[in-house]
């Protein structure tokens, strides 16, 4: 499977065209089963935090990692989802670091 772009959706977006929902926090290994066959994968998660919700952006980013192309979160996490999903793509090497450091000593 080539690589998409991950992108963030509003809670209300439809599933976007040729992708598969996975469903509401779905289990890790359905996300990874859907990815692998190929298929773009959605999944929605849900908070009631209005700051960013570091339960919710951790699983993000293990979704992310397993394939997941498509997220659907509350409005307040759309800026730390997005950070989530550009570490974990520079982690895998499909993008690179916004910003690089070295010798911080």
């Amino acid at each position: 499977m080539g690589m998409q772009e991950r992108k963030v959706l509003p809670p209300d977006a439809p599933v976007p065209d040729g992708a598969v929902d996975a469903g509401t926090a779905p289990p890790a290994s359905r996300v990874e089963r859907l990815a692998a066959s190929g298929d773009a994968v959605l999944v929605t998660l849900e908070t009631d935090a209005r700051d960013p919700d570091p339960g919710l952006l951790a699983a993000a980013s293990v979704y992310a990692w397993l394939g997941a192309v498509y997220f659907r979160v509350p409005e307040s996490q759309a800026d730390g989802m997005g950070q989530v999903l550009d570490m974990v793509a520079s982690i895998q090497g499909t993008r690179p670091p916004t910003v690089a450091r070295r010798g911080l000593a």
